[in-house]
């Protein structure tokens, strides 16, 4: 693989990254609307749930350093999607027991979200790495796009399809359309890494052959988070990624409780979402390669200006839960999601670029390292989202008015992370800097690139 990943491989590999987004996104949008609503449960049980299979990102690093060392990504890979398809069947499984024994329900659920977020995090922390250290540096930015973009097509088909399915919604369809999600997301995979690697041989990085070095792992994340770009940029994805995630896991129950969406309709308004993230992903990934060297290229801009923008379109919902039905749900969920996907593809193309320098043979490591950070921000902000939401309707005689606190709250959050992005560049042009991760950030194509690549 000294020639690099070519395109063709690398659309392979956002397959799978779609496979992934495909099982993940039933359990942040569907499977949370119903135990809240179809169930009656308080929001805090999934936002457990899905906190609990966030806290286990954490482990990632472990997992990037373990496929550093083994040579081989893909059985990380294969292996980690299978145990993700595992889970989401029994999270489906769970949530019909949980309308029988809820206790028993709840536990197989704890489980099955475990399962989720080990597997999520073994394949897609080796995923990136490989994109990483096998992708040349003038592709990865376009390689991230490529990536996540097809990741939010799996979010899409997922929701659109499942949600015309579960109408009217029973347990069974849940569990039906979680199996055929999963047993598509494990073909789909398996056949989409056939040979992206050799069978045998030691992983090598794009343009060093030298294998990692064996050290243990705790002495190896040490020396990435020595790298002057590793603790500064885990500290701005965790901020960032913290207010991006706070409203994953009200807005489906707040379409169900505020507008009267039914399950199959709530499924859809996340697939209305997901297609602005999808756009607005999109919009950076043209404007970059159609302005090359002009400001529109600035990672830094995209992501001030994504962050400003999701927090006008959470006022808007602010207004929508006041309001009540008379609001254009749908709108603002695209405006929110084009926002959010204008901010989150500047932040992955800064992640990617940076993951491919400093020593070889570490890529799964650093990957491992600001996953970790996003993972443990997901969670945080689901759970913290989820709780409040539960105590402002239990305090409020208006669930419109309790939403709308929420919504508010996490509309600070985005214009707080927007001052963090526009604190990070305040050198001045030709000022001599140490080269870092926030330097970094200003590239995705090629703007100001002189920087980094004389590290």
């Amino acid at each position: 693989m000294n020639a690099g990943l070519g395109w063709l491989k690398i659309m392979r590999l956002g397959l799978v990254q779609a496979s992934l987004g495909a099982l993940v996104v039933l359990t942040t949008s569907t499977m949370n609307r119903v135990m809240v609503v179809e169930l009656a449960l308080p929001a805090m049980l999934p936002g457990a749930l899905v906190a609990l299979h966030y806290a286990l990102q954490a482990l990632r690093p472990r997992w990037g350093y373990g496929s550093d060392l083994g040579g081989r990504r893909t059985p990380w890979i294969v292996g980690g999607v299978g145990l993700l398809a595992l889970g989401c069947v029994g999270a489906a499984l769970a949530i019909w027991l949980m309308a029988i024994n809820l206790v028993l329900g709840a536990a197989l659920a704890v489980i099955c979200f475990a399962l989720i977020g080990v597997g999520v995090g073994a394949a897609g922390t080796s995923l990136l790495a490989l994109l990483a250290a096998e992708t040349a540096p003038e592709r990865r930015a376009a390689a991230a796009t490529i990536v996540w973009i097809m990741m939010i097509f799996g979010f899409v088909v997922t929701t659109v399809s499942v949600g015309h399915w579960l109408d009217p919604y029973t347990p069974e369809r849940l569990l039906a359309a979680a199996s055929c999600v999963a047993a598509a997301a494990i073909i789909v995979s398996a056949l989409a890494m056939w040979r992206i690697e050799p069978p045998r041989r030691p992983f090598t990085g794009r343009f060093v052959e030298s294998k990692p070095p064996a050290m243990p792992f705790h002495h190896a994340l040490a020396d990435v988070w020595s790298e002057a770009e590793a603790p500064r940029f885990t500290i701005f994805i965790f901020v960032s990624m913290l207010a991006y995630s706070a409203e994953e896991l009200i807005l489906d129950p707040f379409s169900g409780a505020i507008f009267g969406y039914s399950p199959g309709a709530s499924t859809k308004l996340s697939g209305v979402l997901h297609g602005g993230v999808l756009a607005g992903m999109i919009l950076v990934a043209l404007a970059g390669s159609g302005f090359a060297g002009k400001r529109l290229q600035s990672l830094r801009g995209w992501s001030i200006g994504g962050c400003i923008g999701s927090a006008l379109a959470l006022i808007s919902l602010v207004f929508a839960a006041l309001s009540g039905g008379d609001w254009p749900l749908r709108t603002s969920a695209f405006a929110l999601g084009m926002a959010n996907g204008a901010f989150s593809i500047a932040a992955i193309g800064s992640m990617m670029s940076l993951a491919g320098l400093g020593r070889p043979g570490r890529e799964g490591v650093r990957m491992g390292l600001w996953g970790a950070a996003q993972g443990l921000a997901f969670g945080l902000g689901g759970l913290c989202s989820a709780g409040a939401s539960d105590f402002f309707r239990a305090i409020f005689a208006s669930q419109g008015s309790a939403y709308a606190l929420v919504f508010a709250a996490e509309a600070v959050l985005f214009l707080f992370a927007a001052a963090i992005a526009a604190s990070l560049q305040a050198n001045a042009p030709g000022q001599k800097t140490k080269a870092s991760g926030f330097n970094s950030f200003r590239t995705l194509s090629g703007a100001a690139p002189r920087a980094v690549n004389q590290r």
